[in-house]
């Protein structure tokens, strides 16, 4: 089940907003939060939920022992099991499949001579959000363990930070200290409830009206083969995924924040407008907020962060980004992308940060985009050939196939809209627009003033509801419909 599906959109979000605001008190509205949760999530994967499940009570079960035992090398024991069985957890169904295929190319190829078995493979599905998952509880034992909250007395607070249905599979990913606090105490506003509103909508119109759009011509060019591509189709293409996979994920987190809201929860910010950056260290300021600051205060600081030699801390970040492009997935492609951003947050350390940050403001900009362009090609290639033909195709030193596809055939109205509408509201336009129009506004008598506040906020309805048709539209009239984030 996923928030742009008619099933979620039309039948389960408003069977639980209806009566969630019905139940009398915080603890039944959370124990029905957990409940439909749970349906949430067993919806598409009712095999792996008693697994969770399961996981959830050993973490729950760990965190009271790390959080009474006074002992610091009992809590120590304590906190380092419930951390090898979540990653443990992790590494058996994200990495052990990929590990078997690599060993078995390996018995099949170079050592063959060997003439050793091949591996029984089996068959090893992956949970749907297993990284999101896995670090909601790290950081639920972690937090405890450093003191920042204590341990949840009901096993089933526990099991609805983790399964809360709005951060369940795509984040963001939430603190324990933060959630821990609001599932005692919290309330639903009306202005909380209609900000809620006004997030899901502007969060769906980005996922419908632009992700998918562009989506469909990157999905066709990725899948030509090296000798049908040409520079303008490796351009296109990936020009088209660098606004997908931006408007899918921020769409899905603003979805989440706003779901969070309209139950009263106040989430962590996961976007703030990446593509204005104008260095690879401040994207990482900006992009997938949630996981870069998880990773920053759970393995970057405890390594010695920049609290070390230059060297050191160099080598943190290295670890840092083979780790984070690790966590997307069990594919060298996903390491080399992650080490590729660790290279440039090194080189901005050194001479060549200092350089850049003398550059005139578009050149920074643009040295910015390049690199995350380029790392965007790492990411969405299948293989690391795929990936190299479309860098040498977009240098323009690939040689032509003997079958080139046109760009005609990918470039539709709807991608050329999205491109350019993606380009506009990736940058913090309508914040700039409220906050110009709010200054201007305030200078004026107060009858006038008050007369447009009213026609302002009457606006804002008009085109959130506008925003939920056209996108319901969108999800009625279309059967693509992909989200990048699922498979991590």
């Amino acid at each position: 089940m996923v928030f742009s599906s008619p099933f979620f959109l039309f039948f389960f979000l408003p069977i639980v907003l209806t009566i969630y605001p019905l139940l009398p008190g915080l603890a039944l509205r959370n124990l029905f939060l957990l409940v439909v949760s749970l349906i949430f999530y067993g919806w598409g994967e009712v095999g792996f939920l008693f697994l969770l499940l399961g996981s959830t009570l050993a973490n729950w079960f760990l965190g009271l022992r790390v959080d009474r035992e006074d002992d610091p090398a009992k809590r120590k024991r304590a906190v380092t099991l419930a951390i090898v069985l979540n990653i443990g957890l992790l590494v058996f169904f994200k990495y052990t499949g990929p590990a078997i295929s690599g060993i078995n190319s390996l018995l099949g190829g170079p050592l063959a001579g060997l003439h050793l078995p091949q591996i029984p493979a089996g068959d090893i599905r992956l949970p749907i959000g297993i990284s999101f998952f896995t670090f909601h509880a790290l950081s639920y034992v972690m937090d405890i363990y450093r003191r920042k909250s204590t341990a949840a007395r009901n096993p089933a607070d526990t099991a609805l930070y983790i399964f809360f249905f709005p951060q369940l599979v795509a984040g963001p990913i939430l603190r324990w200290s933060a959630i821990a606090p609001q599932l005692l105490k919290r309330a639903v506003t009306r202005e909380g409830f209609a900000e809620g509103i006004r997030r899901f909508a502007g969060g769906l119109a980005k996922k419908m009206i632009i992700a998918n759009a562009v989506a469909l011509p990157a999905d066709q060019i990725f899948k030509l083969s090296n000798g049908e591509l040409t520079p303008a189709l490796a351009w296109f293409a990936t020009l088209c995924y660098m606004v997908q996979i931006y408007f899918d994920f921020s769409g899905y987190s603003d979805m989440a924040v706003g779901l969070g809201k309209m139950f009263g929860f106040k989430f962590i910010e996961n976007f703030d407008h990446p593509y204005v950056s104008q260095s690879v260290k401040e994207f990482w300021r900006r992009w997938h907020i949630s996981l870069s600051s998880w990773f920053r205060d759970y393995l970057y600081i405890p390594l010695g962060g920049n609290r070390c030699s230059e060297r050191r801390n160099m080598l943190n970040l290295v670890i840092v980004f083979f780790l984070c492009g690790l966590w997307h997935g069990a594919s060298w492609t996903f390491v080399v992308w992650g080490l590729y951003h660790g290279a440039f947050l090194v080189l901005e350390r050194t001479r060549f940060g200092a350089l850049v940050e003398k550059m005139p403001r578009i050149f920074r900009h643009g040295y910015a985009l390049l690199a995350v362009l380029v790392g965007w090609v790492l990411f969405r290639a299948t293989s690391f050939p795929q990936a190299l033909a479309f860098l040498s195709n977009m240098l323009g030193t690939a040689t032509p196939g003997a079958v080139t596809q046109p760009l005609a055939r990918y470039v539709t109205h709807e991608s050329v809209f999205a491109l350019i509408a993606g380009a506009v509201f990736a940058t913090p336009v309508i914040a700039w627009v409220k906050s110009t129009l709010s200054r201007a506004v305030s200078r004026l008598p107060h009858p006038a003033c008050s007369a447009l506040t009213t026609i302002g906020m009457t606006l804002e309805a008009v085109i959130t509801i506008g925003l939920l048709l056209i996108s319901s539209a969108w999800l009625a009239g279309s059967t693509y419909n992909p989200f990048i984030y699922f498979r991590f």
